[in-house]
């Protein structure tokens, strides 16, 4: 009964924190990533579809993002929903593929940036926190229908709490690393 409630809580753990690093993705470091534009969606056919599943989105080189529309018609609605998406950079359309040029980052950007990845490990913690409070609410439950013990509760109780602070070092290492990464010129 114990060990489900770990292995869930463990679960839901790790969740949150593969939820924030695949957020992390989508912040811009000295090198342009192309995930900087996986959350952006076109408009084909009346359907809001994912930027890459209506072309090929490749790196060109560290500062600029080629976008090749499987069918030409797309260009329009493609740099209409990149200027909508505010991701910091005109799309230059020749009439068969976009470019995106990010210029390089200046030190206020990279500082900016570092506040987004902040504000995403922060909400990384809390859902660890909740994870922990549904955990040790499951384990009182347990307890008053006297289907453990009160030593039995306490120990689960500190296991949890050893498993959140597990996951809480985890996110604030990655976070530096992150960090690292977005101040690094």
């Amino acid at each position: 009964m114990l060990q489900k409630i770990y292995n869930e809580t463990s679960e839901h753990m790790k969740k949150s924190i593969e939820a924030m690093k695949k957020e992390f993705m989508t912040l811009r470091t000295g090198k342009v990533s192309t995930a900087i534009v996986d959350h952006i969606k076109v408009d084909y056919y009346g359907t809001p579809t994912p930027l890459n599943q209506v072309g090929s989105v490749t790196n060109l080189d560290a500062t600029t993002i080629a976008i090749n529309p499987w069918e030409k018609s797309l260009l329009p609605q493609i740099e209409k929903a990149i200027q909508q998406a505010n991701i910091g950079v005109n799309p230059n359309n020749d009439g068969d593929f976009i470019k995106l040029f990010f210029p390089p980052m200046t030190v206020e950007q990279r500082e900016q940036i570092v506040k987004q990845a902040k504000a995403m490990a922060e909400k990384a913690k809390v859902a660890v926190r909740n994870v922990r409070k549904d955990a040790n609410n499951k384990i009182k439950r347990l307890e008053k229908d006297k289907e453990i013990s009160e030593d039995e509760a306490k120990k689960a109780h500190d296991k949890i709490q050893k498993l959140t602070d597990e996951h809480i070092e985890q996110i604030d290492a990655s976070l530096k690393l992150k960090e690292a990464d977005i101040l690094k010129v």
